[in-house]
């Protein structure tokens, strides 16, 4: 469990286990997911930590990076000290020797010197058909930089604040990717956490604008990490929509019957690394746009 993280994201928990333990568990969810990944002709490039480096959330890379289908790559500025230590420029080599062509890198980082952040694909959820980015307001996620973002990817943005019940208090949602996710034809959201109603019915407004068939999800079901999904492209062209067996469980036959329509669901256990990391599917997958060489 990351300390540095744990202040603002309400979704880590302690687990009553030695570190050892936790590490073979969190080790075994993610071999599977990748196997499971795999099996259905997912392009899945795993990249081994650096064990040098005290990298606890070096599991949730979307956070530091994002890859985009012009070639260029955005670096971000993160709010946690000890995450800083899991931007690597090796995995820029690694991507180029699997044929990917990398054109520019843009570098947001040097905005946590200003106290700024913006936490990649966590903070921000693309659009990249309609050209839209959502961002959930939070201390993670900075309204200026991500207008700059904007501007420097061409993407319209749509700004709202997600809450989430910690102790009797509304307080802002750490990451926008908990509480939605956007494919292609649908998209799954906790409308519930946009608080304030304009916001809500602007967010409404512009996913069915582009044609997205609106999959609500409760608070309860939030919690359970079910926003926190990817769909992903495997075998033929095939869309797969990504999620932990928790998510999985904790949607209703209508919504998953909803979500089948569209594309299949792919889940894996990941009850380790959510409870401690406070992250799930999602945030362990960096999609690649970048171009082939």
């Amino acid at each position: 469990m990351n300390e540095q993280t744990a202040v603002n994201n309400y979704f880590q928990e302690e687990l009553d286990l030695k570190n050892a333990e936790i590490n073979a568990k969190a080790q075994e969810e993610f071999d599977a997911f990748v196997e499971k990944l795999q099996a259905v002709g997912v392009n899945v490039v795993v990249i081994n930590d650096d064990e040098t480096a005290d990298t606890p959330d070096s599991i949730f890379p979307n956070n530091w990076v994002s890859f985009h289908g012009n070639g260029d790559v955005a670096k971000y500025p993160m709010f946690a000290e000890n995450r800083r230590k899991e931007r690597r420029d090796d995995v820029f080599i690694r991507l180029e020797e699997d044929g990917f062509a990398i054109e520019n890198i843009i570098d947001y980082t040097s905005a946590e010197h200003e106290g700024v952040f913006l936490e990649g694909t966590g903070s921000i959820i693309l659009d990249r058909e309609n050209r839209k980015a959502y961002c959930a307001l939070s201390a993670r996620a900075d309204e200026e930089l991500f207008i700059e973002f904007c501007e420097d990817f061409e993407y319209s943005p749509v700004i709202f604040t997600a809450y989430q019940n910690v102790k009797g208090k509304r307080l802002p949602i750490y990451h926008t990717n908990v509480m939605m996710c956007v494919a292609e034809t649908f998209a799954v959201i906790c409308l519930d956490s946009i608080d304030d109603k304009k916001e809500r019915k602007s967010v409404v407004k512009q996913l069915k604008q582009d044609g997205k068939e609106i999959v609500s999800i409760t608070e309860a079901q939030m919690h359970q990490f079910a926003g926190n999904m990817l769909q992903v492209r495997g075998e033929n062209e095939q869309r797969y929509l990504i999620m932990s067996e928790t998510a999985y469980k904790s949607l209703t036959p209508n919504q998953i019957k909803t979500i089948e329509k569209h594309c299949p669901i792919l889940y894996s256990s990941l009850n380790t690394i959510e409870i401690l990391g406070g992250g799930s599917a999602r945030c362990m997958m960096a999609e690649v746009f970048l171009p082939k060489k």
